[in-house]
């Protein structure tokens, strides 16, 4: 609904309805990650239960990324015709109940058509969860709403590795991956029990042409490409990080158990204080000022991982998790400012990019590790990064747009 006035009527910082948005959306973002992520510390077992090699192991998760990506354009514009709050509540039970069956998957082709249906499922979070928040909270406040999401995404992305990490030195990873189905089912009745109806949202004819108009449209803009391409070499950046930097610790000289591996997904609490920290940040500041300190932190925590003591590993891969979540928080919310229509599909394509190159770059990275072992991967990693940072440059040369800040 509308004020008496015609402006929209937003959910304003500090009130009930905040709160309860913000719970909901940090339980759709936990749960979202979790099952996505939870097969990233499985991956060595999964290379040895399954007789394939780092590469062929990925695909475990870059066959759900890659199928999330697929579903973002078709989940964004869905929403934008029937509404926010039923996608999202329908992918999150499909996608909960799809990890319990990737549990029980008895062949290898077969865990990967589940994790398929995982990530097409997804899409219908990743998509609108974003759209959403732009649409319901107050611009004033959209940094720090949406870097509260993101520190859900990240809290998931953590429990699902370290969760499944730990337990896999215990019980069988299929055991594990059971019982991060069982926690995305109780996040799923949470979110449907708290979320806001939608106040904002107006439903748009679903047809060929809107969407071809809408695509056309974010082209066209002077940053939304930009920071597309971001999207794609940022996430490229980290999922590689993080699906081989088990391989290398698992390995002599350090011949970690797999329990300890799975604990260094600790790490993730760096990025749920940057995600919250960094938007709130961008609010005060302006996105073009902080956005590209961001992408030199990873940068520095790329280059400290290069190092052969396991402390200068673990503070590097504490500083690029910092880095990718406050550059990833600042993004998102830019995209919802920038996007003046279609404002789904912006969040689809962006999200599109995102996790195209997690699949992308994840599976190429095994190729890295294979010929080059952790120099490798840090070399293919700089190079992502060398590219974010000029896009980066490139963002803070545009001019703002009228009547913003910080754009």
């Amino acid at each position: 609904m509308r004020e008496a006035d015609g402006t929209a009527n937003y959910i304003e910082r500090g009130t009930p309805l905040f709160m309860r948005t913000v719970l909901a959306l940090f339980c759709g973002g936990f749960a979202t990650f979790a099952v996505l992520y939870c097969v990233q510390p499985m991956m060595p077992i999964l290379s040895h239960d399954f007789s394939i090699n780092a590469a062929q192991s990925s695909l475990v998760l870059s066959i759900a990324t890659g199928l999330l990506a697929i579903g973002l354009l078709i989940t964004g514009p869905i929403s934008d015709a029937i509404g926010r709050k039923k996608v999202m509540v329908s992918a999150l039970f499909a996608a909960a109940l799809c990890t319990v069956a990737s549990a029980l998957m008895p062949t290898w082709d077969g865990i990967l058509v589940m994790r398929a249906l995982v990530g097409l499922s997804l899409s219908g979070v990743a998509a609108v969860a974003m759209t959403y928040l732009s649409e319901e909270i107050h611009p004033q406040h959209i940094g720090l709403a949406m870097g509260l999401y993101i520190a859900g995404n990240a809290i998931g992305g953590m429990s699902g590795r370290l969760i499944t990490g730990v337990l896999v030195d215990f019980v069988s990873w299929r055991t594990a991956m059971l019982v991060t189905g069982a926690l995305a089912l109780a996040a799923a009745v949470l979110f449907v029990k708290v979320l806001p109806e939608s106040r904002n949202f107006r439903p748009r004819a679903l047809n060929p042409r809107g969407l071809l108009e809408g695509f056309t449209l974010h082209f066209k803009d002077a940053g939304l490409p930009w920071l597309f391409l971001e999207a794609f070499v940022l996430m490229g950046a980290f999922v590689t990080l993080f699906n081989y930097i088990g391989y290398r610790l698992l390995a002599p000289p350090y011949d970690l158990s797999q329990a300890w591996v799975g604990l260094l997904s600790i790490v993730y609490l760096a990025g749920i204080y940057s995600s919250a920290q960094v938007g709130a940040l961008a609010d005060r500041h302006g996105r073009r000022k902080v956005f590209w300190m961001s992408i030199v932190l990873m940068f520095g925590g790329l280059l400290v991982t290069l190092l052969s003591a396991l402390p200068a590993i673990i503070v590097g891969m504490l500083v690029f998790t910092f880095g990718f979540f406050g550059a990833h928080s600042v993004a998102s919310s830019w995209i919802g400012r920038r996007a003046t229509r279609a404002k789904a599909q912006a969040s689809s394509l962006y999200l599109f990019s995102y996790y195209a190159g997690s699949s992308v770059a994840g599976t190429f990275g095994g190729v890295a590790w294979h010929y080059g072992g952790w120099n490798g991967v840090g070399l293919f990693i700089g190079a992502l990064l060398v590219v974010a940072l000029g896009v980066a440059a490139k963002l803070a040369r545009l001019a703002p747009l009228p009547s913003t800040t910080g754009r």
